[in-house]
């Protein structure tokens, strides 16, 4: 295995939804003269500023910050053109000579970064997919969701049963190859030396955060966010609909639930989140140095990145 060059250098910050992640990075990145790559899958998407809780214009001004309001709703960054913009965005800064910080919540996003994963070849067969579609109307997303957890346990475990378009190309996969989605992400050999850094809190302080971004992404405009982008001609059935909070205030607003029952399950649905995400980055993981949120998080991390970056 050749060495890697110290310019090849990368910080990556994980750990669940609230806990945390943006204002340590920009206090990070800040320190040690960095920029920020979103490993977050849907801060791609411009006019998804309240429901996806992205990065203000004033914490963008303080960092500069890489792949955000990048593409419109109706387009979908698949794996790999986020693998590729990545690189690049890594590549630039390493360029620039400044630290990159990948940093995010998507589990299989960043997963396939590091691994650099070779992303199944198979092309899309639209016929199939149509059925596919078709099925999934007739029992249920949930229902097909199921179908693929029988033929391929793995993949299901890591795609949220909601994301309807990730389920069914999964499903296409195995049924034109007769191989197991799961099986076909071949790893590379990661082309960085990467310092990894997890932060978690307590669970019960952890939902709290939760309710409480929640209650105030409603006082900021959360209903009026998905109101201007169903008036702006996305259709509630595309995939960035699939994103929590979003799909359940489209649902009120087609009046199939009360506004209550939305806010209910925006919150149900992202602990349910949190515990996926834990699937992607585990606690008893070697690879990831984890920290307990606290007044001394931000210190105790930086002596952790100043050492490494010694040895680099």
């Amino acid at each position: 295995m050749s060495p890697i060059k110290a310019s090849n250098r990368l910080i990556v910050i994980v750990g669940p939804t609230a806990v945390g992640k943006t204002e340590t990075a920009i206090q990070l990145a800040e320190q040690f003269d960095g920029e920020i790559v979103s490993g977050d899958s849907r801060l791609f998407y411009r006019g998804m500023d309240i429901g996806t809780a992205k990065p203000t214009l004033e914490e963008r001004q303080r960092v500069h910050h890489h792949l955000i309001d990048v593409a419109d709703p109706n387009e979908v960054w698949s794996l790999g053109v986020f693998k590729n913009a990545a690189k690049q965005a890594i590549a630039e800064i390493h360029a620039r000579n400044k630290l990159p910080f990948l940093v995010g919540g998507t589990g299989q996003y960043i997963t396939a970064l590091l691994e650099d994963w070779t992303v199944p070849a198979q092309q899309p067969d639209t016929r199939l997919r149509e059925v596919l579609e078709r099925w999934a109307k007739t029992i249920g997303q949930d229902d097909l969701h199921r179908k693929l957890a029988i033929l391929d346990p793995s993949a299901a475990e890591t795609i949220d049963p909601r994301n309807l378009r990730r389920t069914i190309r999964a499903l296409e996969v195995i049924l034109k190859t007769g191989k197991r989605f799961s099986q076909q992400r071949q790893k590379g050999e990661s082309p960085y030396q990467t310092l990894k850094i997890g932060l978690k809190r307590p669970r019960p302080v952890l939902y709290q955060r939760i309710d409480q971004r929640i209650d105030q992404m409603l006082k900021a405009g959360l209903v009026d966010e998905v109101k201007n982008l169903i008036e702006g001609g996305l259709k509630t059935n595309s995939p960035v609909f699939s994103t929590i909070g979003y799909r359940e205030i489209a649902a009120y607003l087609q009046g199939k639930i009360s506004l209550d029952e939305a806010v209910s399950l925006i919150k149900k649905n992202t602990r349910q989140f949190v515990r996926r995400q834990a699937n992607w980055f585990k606690e008893n993981d070697p690879q990831i140095h984890w920290f307990e949120m606290n007044e001394k998080t931000t210190r105790d991390i930086a002596e952790l990145i100043r050492g490494w970056l010694g040895d680099c």
